[in-house]
């Protein structure tokens, strides 16, 4: 095989710090144009995004077969780009079965989904998936050639169309579930286009040269664990994420999914954005600290940080949840804040438990974390199932969140054993946090059980957080400290 080739080189906070803003910059601008975009579109619109994006989203996630990620991991660059063909032509091959599948059960399937409505749109769900695992495999060979700066603009640009799209055709007056849908494909196409026009121009005449169907035939045999056994752990994954909004569309209907849909994306936006971040800080650190014998005293500062961030907002979300939607969002959108109050304490342990399942890699148990997987696709399942059958969508969402809080409150006891932290100890945290952040929420609470007016709600509840957070910051060493040390991970 040929050597590898220079790569770009920069310091990995840098490359970290391009990827996070570029995410960031792109969330900022859903999160901007979101009041206008839900007082143009109906909940059932949103219901029918959804449903479409739950639905090219398990498929995309094998699209590949995984075997995009096999791309970082040669010593050659010549075999990644055999791995990069052989991913194009593993999307080609899902994207025709899709194809095929859809022509023969199509109607069964949206028929099964309660969805009728997605039927005209058929026909953009297969294209949807080329797009997106054609983008998959371009950003893990732009990932091992270390040109992160695309990736943030292909995000940036994706966001961007999709966004003027969206609001360009409600202002317009074809505020429907197509319009959204054939947005988001638009901004797709459009962030893999300039990707992929990029790699080419830099990289195409390599490629051309090195790629051969006796390459992509190694590639397939040398990583043939990736199809295997790592799609089944990755569509079950993504199957215990996009599940609810299938099950609550066959059960209820679009517009109930799309107030499930808006009330998890409030939840999940900004908190998957920070523990993300802390996630990246807390690996970096978790596997030196394990070896030196002082991982539980990292952990302690981290789940106490994550408790400190994470417990006030879902706290006063849960409190003031209809308000704050019908002000921010219209209101019409208000049962997705009772969807968001049910789920408030669901999103405290999803939170808090997502940046510490990084320990099971560090400690070397990844068997918990499939373990951890099965069990919450399962009670998600069933908790849907029972809310479904008795035809009511509060028992639904409230049996989801509760099934959630058990899975990942049980994860957090796990990450927290392995870590040698005690359980005495956590609990202590927890509860000392919890009594912290209701001394700030009980303005809001005497508010609520004087019914004053949304709007007045929503200005104490911001206030209530500018105030939280101040007093943390200038009195919390070790809030500080984390802050530093995301601050530091992230500078150029």
């Amino acid at each position: 095989m040929s050597q590898d080739r220079p790569r770009k080189s920069s310091p990995f906070a840098k490359d970290v710090f391009t990827l996070v803003t570029g995410t960031a910059f792109a969330q900022l601008i859903g999160i901007i144009a979101s009041p206008l975009l839900t007082r143009l579109y109906g909940p059932e619109s949103f219901g029918l995004l959804a449903l479409f994006t739950s639905i090219t989203g398990i498929i995309g996630v094998i699209a590949c077969m995984r075997y995009e990620l096999a791309i970082m991991l040669p010593k050659d660059d010549e075999d990644a780009v055999n791995l990069l063909g052989l991913c194009i032509i593993m999307v080609t091959i899902i994207t025709g079965l899709t194809a095929i599948g859809l022509l023969l059960g199509g109607d069964a399937l949206f028929a099964l989904l309660n969805a009728r409505d997605l039927a005209p749109y058929l026909w953009l769900i297969p294209p949807f998936i080329f797009i997106s695992g054609l983008f998959l495999a371009l950003n893990y060979w732009n990932s091992r050639t270390r040109h992160y700066g695309r990736l943030s603009i292909a995000r940036v640009t994706s966001v961007i169309t999709s966004t003027g799209a969206q609001l360009g055709a409600g202002f317009a007056g074809y505020a429907t579930g197509g319009s959204l849908i054939g947005a988001s494909l638009a901004g797709s196409a459009i962030s893999t286009g300039i990707l992929g026009g990029q790699i080419w121009r830099d990289d195409g005449a390599y490629i051309k040269e090195k790629i051969s169907w006796k390459g992509m035939i190694y590639g397939l045999k040398r990583y043939k664990k990736f199809p295997l056994l790592d799609s089944t752990s990755a569509l079950l994954n993504t199957i215990s994420w996009q599940l609810p909004v299938l099950l609550l569309s066959a059960f209820f209907s679009p517009v109930i999914v799309g107030f499930y849909a808006l009330g998890m994306r409030v939840l999940q936006t900004p908190m998957s954005l920070i523990g993300g971040a802390i996630a990246q800080v807390f690996f970096q650190r978790a596997a030196e600290d394990f070896h030196k014998g002082t991982l539980s005293i990292l952990m302690a500062e981290v789940f106490d940080v994550l408790l400190k961030i994470g417990v006030f907002p879902m706290l006063l979300l849960t409190i003031t949840g209809w308000d704050l939607f019908t002000v921010i969002f219209g209101d019409t959108w208000g049962e997705a804040g009772i969807y968001a109050q049910l789920l408030g304490i669901w999103a405290i342990f999803w939170f808090i438990s997502s940046p510490l399942s990084t320990i099971l890699s560090v400690t070397e148990n990844l068997r918990m974390g499939f373990f951890l997987t099965i069990l919450n696709l399962s009670t998600r399942i069933s908790s849907l199932l029972i809310g479904g059958f008795l035809g009511n969508i509060y028992i639904a969402i409230a049996l989801f969140s509760f099934s959630g809080v058990l899975v990942y409150g049980f994860g957090c006891l796990i990450f927290l054993h392995y870590a040698g932290l005690k359980i005495s100890s956590s609990l202590n945290m927890i509860i000392k946090v919890v009594v912290f952040s209701f001394l700030f929420l009980i303005p809001l609470l005497i508010f609520k059980i004087m019914k004053i007016p949304p709007l007045i709600i929503s200005i104490i509840a911001l206030v209530s957080c500018i105030i939280y957070y101040s007093q943390l910051f200038i009195t919390d060493t070790r809030f500080r400290n984390i802050l530093t040390a995301l601050k530091r991970h992230f500078e150029i």
